[in-house]
């Protein structure tokens, strides 16, 4: 389990970023963290990781104070983030260096994983096309069977059939041991795979609702007209109809659209939250 409490944060000479940051995160369940540039939400993983500390309040990561980078939870956790430099050694070289530091690395698993995304084994990382970097970092992180695995923007730099192999293969890694983040803009990338949603504004949570529970209390309709206006919970011009988040009066369940319902949040989230407050 991830619980921050009470987090405050700011970068020197900056205006705070987070301020009484309060969010617990479960084992057996893929995150997806969205937010506008600027919101906050690689300083709010690299918390996660121990990388930030901050200025008061805690972040505890199954147990440890993030802050203090025990071995014990370094082993539990595995980054892959936006920006990154690889070695110029080759796949069989860095996993033999790497994979020790984690006690369940599992070598039949990658090489599973290498297979599945295509990836050369001889040539030098250095030398691979960006997306082949980006899908050996997942190979890798799943590999090594973390109980956390962060994941900030995975989905840059992934071909179309590369994007779906990818969400294939994030659904069947996950147990109930595990807890995935996965930060990110693309966020059609996540449809049909994440759990919950978080949404991130100004360094503050402003959405934090079960993929469930969203489907069963909106839906998302691309042509408002006939509509009672105390039904829309938020509108928006889209290709040339007025399309929106409306109450689900149903009950059942229906597809979430998380780029429709992201700029819901955004433009009005207390409208939205009220409804789910009901």
């Amino acid at each position: 389990m991830i619980a921050l409490k009470d987090v405050q944060f700011r970068y020197k000479k900056q205006r705070p970023l987070f301020e009484n940051l309060n969010l617990t995160l479960q084992p057996g369940f893929i995150y997806g963290l969205l937010g506008k540039n600027g919101a906050g939400k690689s300083s709010l993983l690299k918390h996660m990781a121990g990388l930030l500390y901050p200025n008061s309040g805690e972040c505890r990561v199954f147990g440890y104070n993030a802050q203090d980078r025990d071995p014990n939870m370094l082993q539990d956790i595995y980054v892959i983030p936006e920006e990154f430099e690889l070695p110029g050694i080759n796949i069989s070289s860095y996993v033999s260096n790497n994979a020790v530091f984690y006690t369940r690395f599992d070598y039949a698993q990658m090489d599973a994983y290498l297979t599945e995304f295509e990836l050369p084994r001889t040539v030098k990382l250095s030398n691979l096309s960006y997306g082949q970097k980006k899908k050996f970092l997942i190979a890798f992180g799943l590999s090594t069977n973390a109980r956390l695995l962060i994941l900030d923007e995975p989905t840059n730099g992934l071909d179309i059939p590369s994007k779906s192999q990818f969400r294939k293969i994030m659904a069947s890694a996950l147990d109930e041991e595990k807890l995935i983040i996965i930060s990110t803009h693309q966020v059609r990338d996540l449809e049909n795979l994440i759990d919950n949603i978080v949404v991130l504004e100004q360094g503050s949570i402003i959405f934090n609702q079960n993929v469930a529970a969203i489907s069963e209390r909106v839906t998302f309709e691309y042509n408002l007209n006939g509509v009672p206006d105390d039904e829309v919970l938020y509108s928006e011009e889209l290709h040339g109809r007025r399309a929106g988040i409306v109450k689900n009066l149903s009950g059942m369940e229906t597809r979430v659209d998380l780029e429709l319902l992201f700029n819901g949040i955004v433009k009005d989230a207390a409208t939205i939250n009220r409804h789910f407050a009901n």
